[in-house]
């Protein structure tokens, strides 16, 4: 898999793509993704991320001040209040200025909160006390059993030490960071570890500000993984078996609401292209996946699929435009 750096002297614009960039779904919430790679392979990846991955081809990372550019010019639009959520299809912590990226967005006006998703497995104390001197407000990190071969198993990494995670789930606690666990409920494989993870989350002390457990919804993605024959719930299942079962037992809020982070909808940074426009593209970069390649137009990305050319122009109709995602195909 290859590394591909996108820095200003690209001309790649970081709205467009959902790899890398800014990504606005029309909250007062930012997605801001640094870099996609991943030091895991979990079985039940959502984008095929980490080592094993059998589709991806390339890794981007973002120069930080290109990317703080955008997020500038971005974040007067959106207004005050702005939560930068720092996230990414890998792990955050794989981006080398990450502390720097922190201290950065923590000093934009409009910008109250700054949090970042990790499977901490590149955290410790130090980089913690690192990111809490930054301003980082909150983490969310995914731990999805506290069961040690299981916990390696859905993590896809036999050296994977969930001992080391917990006792980095304490740090963080104890930190000026605020901490939510996000485990990912897998339908017969580690629904019977909910509540161990639930009890693990009061005992440290999790969500001093925010809820201080976000449990997410397992589902199967056309290039995503499952681990076996998993059968995703529907939501009525999701909410109405199994978090309204933990909620009776532990007597805490399971079920998250924009308003618990005080996210409310705010205009979308305009479309530029629309579904089925037919434009011409000028390719910049390799896909994310094989076959694909990335193209510029009207200062947005556009994700080429089945792109017949590797370099200089080619005409694309756009088959998808949700939130700003371009995605095309060749006509």
């Amino acid at each position: 898999m290859s590394l591909f750096h996108i820095t200003r002297q690209s001309d790649i614009p970081l709205v467009g793509c959902l790899y890398f960039g800014v990504v606005d779904r029309g909250s007062s919430l930012l997605q801001i993704r640094p870099s996609c790679g991943c030091n895991l392979s979990c079985p039940f990846c959502s984008v095929d991320a980490g080592p094993n991955s059998r589709s991806r081809v390339t890794d981007y990372q973002v120069e930080l001040d290109y990317l703080m550019e955008a997020i500038e010019e971005i974040a007067p639009f959106k207004g005050p209040g702005v939560e930068c959520h720092i996230d990414s299809p890998g792990e955050p912590m794989i981006y080398p200025d990450i502390v720097e990226l922190v201290r950065r967005l923590k000093e934009i006006k409009e910008v109250s909160v700054v949090s970042m998703q990790s499977n901490g497995t590149l955290l410790d104390e130090g980089k913690i006390g690192a990111l809490a001197a930054a301003g980082l407000d909150r983490i969310n990190l995914s731990i999805h059993s506290l069961q040690p071969e299981k916990a390696a198993f859905l993590a896809g990494a036999p050296w994977f030490d969930i001992g080391k995670i917990m006792q980095t789930a304490r740090d963080i606690a104890k930190s000026s960071i605020d901490l939510l666990i996000a485990p990912v409920l897998i339908p017969g494989i580690n629904d019977s570890d909910m509540p161990e993870i639930i009890r693990f989350a009061q005992e440290i002390g999790a969500g001093k500000r925010w809820p201080m457990l976000g449990i997410q919804k397992f589902e199967h993605y056309r290039l995503g993984r499952s681990p076996g024959k998993v059968k995703a719930q529907n939501w009525w299942q999701f909410y109405n078996k199994s978090i309204a079962e933990w909620e009776k037992q532990f007597k805490v809020p399971l079920r998250l609401k924009p308003q618990d982070f005080a996210i409310v909808r705010r205009p979308m940074i305009p479309t530029v292209l629309e579904k089925k426009e037919k434009t011409w593209v000028e390719i910049k970069a390799p896909g994310w996946v094989k076959g694909e390649m990335l193209g510029v137009a009207k200062n947005r990305v556009v994700s080429v699929v089945d792109c017949p050319v590797e370099q200089g122009s080619v005409r694309v109709q756009v088959v998808s435009n949700k939130h700003n995602i371009y995605v095309a195909v060749p006509c």
